[in-house]
């Protein structure tokens, strides 16, 4: 057999940080095949999908307990398929739950694992440390102060990275900021916003919040003039925008993310990666989420921590968004924080200055992560072969 790499990029974010490297990967290392789980732009590009990440991602504790048999089955496939092709190199990118099982299979059958994002032990459970200790050759993290944490618990190879969405959309966000706002616009109050939706990457997701973000835009269009626009997920089934149709003056596909952000005012946005690219776009975002019952009851019994959710707040280490969860989301209370904007344009434009400053914080060691990982993909076959 060839060389060949084990990718699991089981969510539609863990494809797109893989995208922000793997084209680069390719072309310098065009003898290594690539396989395992990711979505259609991973596929376009090659690789040879066990799993498309439609039928693998879930949403919450209640639909991961679902899946449970489903993801014991592929743990039991992938580990038959790296004996079959006698892989020995993995890139796992984020979806922690599964991930963190694979490794330790994998580290039992001798294949080097190259864990991309670190999973978010320092939010909980932080005994995952000790998992990633013992099964993970070289640890990739993608937030400023996650090298130091897991360092401290003994995780050896750490590599501190500039987030990947940086890399994505560089050109784009640099664009931005060569605009100058204007020190204060008097038809602010009185010129038509943008106001872009985000409803997420998933059915689950999208059928939760969407019907609320589109009677909280309906709210405000009472008395704003509101040019409503929306990014659409490939992995969302048509059926759950349908209803709203009518709403949008435009809808992009999320390929075009970087242009719908640059053309919006205001977001409205799913807790996610995606309040990160909001921030580095220096658009003012009001994030929302929504568990189940069973999901809200684990996350407030059994969960210690009390920080921000959403990643751009994480970030900033403040509460720069306004997080709506579960019982403080309503259609109410995003129209409100929309209003806050709306407004009052000093508001907005202070916010919208300091969210130029969130591509400093993301500190990290190398912008490109390819010729690292070329280099450690050769070198787990010159060791091995």
């Amino acid at each position: 057999m060839g060389p060949n790499c084990l990718v699991i990029a089981g969510e539609k974010s863990g494809e797109e940080h893989c995208l922000s490297f793997f084209d680069s990967l390719q072309s310098s290392y065009p003898e290594m095949s690539f396989w395992g789980v990711g979505g259609d732009d991973l596929q376009s590009r090659g690789m040879d999908l066990l799993y498309h990440l439609k039928d693998f991602s879930s949403m919450g504790f209640s639909e991961v307990i679902l899946k449970i048999p489903f993801y014991f089955k592929a743990l039991k496939t992938i580990e038959d398929e790296v004996k079959k092709r006698q892989c020995k190199v993995a890139i796992l990118i984020d979806f922690q739950d599964f991930n963190l099982k694979l490794s330790k299979k994998l580290k039992s059958l001798g294949v080097k694992v190259l864990y991309y994002v670190a999973p978010q032990a320092w939010a909980w459970k932080e005994w995952r440390a000790k998992t990633i200790q013992e099964t993970t050759d070289t640890l990739f993290t993608i937030l400023p102060f996650e090298k130091k944490w897991f360092q401290d618990r003994g995780v050896k190879n750490v590599v501190s990275l500039k987030h990947p969405l940086w890399l994505s959309y560089k050109d784009k966000i640099l664009e931005e900021k060569t605009r100058v706002e204007p020190r204060n616009d008097k038809n602010w109050t009185k010129r038509q916003k943008t106001i872009l939706l985000l409803p997420g990457s998933r059915n689950s997701e999208v059928s939760s919040l969407l019907p609320v973000f589109a009677r909280a835009i309906e709210c405000l269009s009472n008395r704003w003039e509101v040019d409503l626009r929306i990014v659409t997920s490939e992995n969302v089934s048509d059926a759950y925008y349908k209803p709203f149709a009518h709403l949008f003056s435009r809808v992009y596909e999320s390929k075009s993310l970087g242009d719908a952000l640059l053309e919006a005012d205001l977001a409205v946005a799913a807790s996610g990666t995606v309040t990160l690219a909001t921030a580095l776009f220096s658009v003012p975002t009001v994030v929302c989420y929504k568990l189940s019952l069973l999901n809200n009851f684990i996350f407030y019994n059994f969960l210690n921590y009390d920080g921000p959710i959403s990643l751009a707040n994480i970030v900033h280490g403040d509460f720069v968004f306004p997080e709506l969860f579960n019982e403080e989301f309503s259609d109410f209370n995003v129209a409100q924080a929309l209003n806050n904007w709306l407004e009052d344009y000093e508001k907005f434009s202070t916010l919208k200055n300091r969210l130029r400053g969130t591509e400093a914080l993301l500190r990290g060691e190398m912008e490109d992560v390819a010729p690292c990982l070329e280099g450690l993909l050769r070198e787990s076959y010159v060791n091995n072969g």
